[in-house]
């Protein structure tokens, strides 16, 4: 058995911007390898409060643009605060995987599009419910249950732990990228793996591809242990890929379809860099494009 760890967050500017080669490299390993998301849990609950939190979030939207202008990602017209905790998008997260892997990405989709679509961080409980209830195939009442429970509860600890246990090649790493994915040192003292960061087991040992990298880097360190494993597919066309993936931004259309772009059904969402593209069935039920609904309803 092949594995392959995404050391992630919900809610983290550098895994939103790695999504285009993470979609490009799970189809190519698609029903080959056990694909694990790990959350490391981004922002924590001792983490100290901003003193000025209108100033702190005026900062961290220039650095999420900053970030951006690098992975020419969607980020929100206006975020409206920096997320206060990782927790609740990450419990939902983990929730969603027990109803399938299906459900399981569409939900993390969501979450993520809180932040860099909506500029609404899912960093309560009940925001991440209400961005995610209306996820096609997803059983609200049993998200709710299992996103509470103590089994869920201990799975996301594990993946915080994991995630604070980072492998010696990324305690230091070098590159010319502007987030190369060196080990980051935590409040503790200890250190966790940069995010996103992939690691690739297998029975002939491991490789580690911290921070953000080209799909090429990816592909070699799964070549290095399991030649031969990768089959990588031609694009989509645009149709294709509006099916499949229900949200595609620039970067991901680029990426992984072919042909004259947009569909005349796609709809079109603006964001502050660039647009977000939605299936019509995923527009009338996203959050982006439908009034808010109370969780509790």
């Amino acid at each position: 058995m092949v594995e392959v760890v995404e050391y992630t967050d919900p809610l983290c500017p550098w895994a939103w911007g790695s999504e285009p080669v993470f979609r490009k490299l799970r189809a190519a390993l698609a029903g080959r390898v056990r694909w694990r998301r790990a959350y490391a849990i981004l922002f924590d609950h001792d983490d100290d409060p901003p003193p000025d939190p209108a100033a702190e979030t005026a900062w961290y939207s220039r650095y999420v643009e900053e970030i951006s202008a690098h992975t020419d990602a969607p980020h929100a017209v206006r975020l409206s605060r920096v997320a206060a905790t990782s927790w609740p998008s990450s419990l939902v997260a983990k929730a969603a995987e027990l109803q399938g892997a299906d459900v399981a990405e569409r939900v993390l989709r969501r979450l993520r599009e809180t932040v860099f679509v909506l500029g609404e961080p899912a960093d309560s409980t009940a925001l991440a419910l209400s961005a995610v209830r209306s996820v096609p195939g997803l059983d609200p009442e049993r998200l709710t249950a299992e996103a509470a429970s103590a089994d869920v509860l201990e799975r996301v600890r594990a993946d915080r732990a994991e995630a604070r246990r980072p492998v010696p090649e990324v305690l230091s790493v070098r590159g010319g990228s502007p987030h190369p994915g060196a080990a980051k040192q935590t409040v503790d003292g200890g250190c966790r793996y940069a995010l996103p960061t992939l690691l690739v087991r297998a029975p002939a040992g491991y490789r580690v591809v911290p921070g953000r990298r080209p799909f090429e880097e990816y592909a070699a360190a799964v070549e290095a242990l399991c030649p031969g494993l990768l089959k990588v597919s031609g694009p989509l066309s645009p149709t294709e890929a509006l099916e499949c993936y229900r949200s595609l931004t620039e970067p991901e259309r680029r990426l992984l379809t072919t042909g004259a772009w947009p569909p005349p059904h796609a709809v079109r969402v603006n964001t502050g860099n660039g647009p977000l593209w939605l299936h019509p069935q995923e527009a009338a039920v996203h959050p982006a494009t439908t009034p808010p609904t109370p969780a509790g309803l």
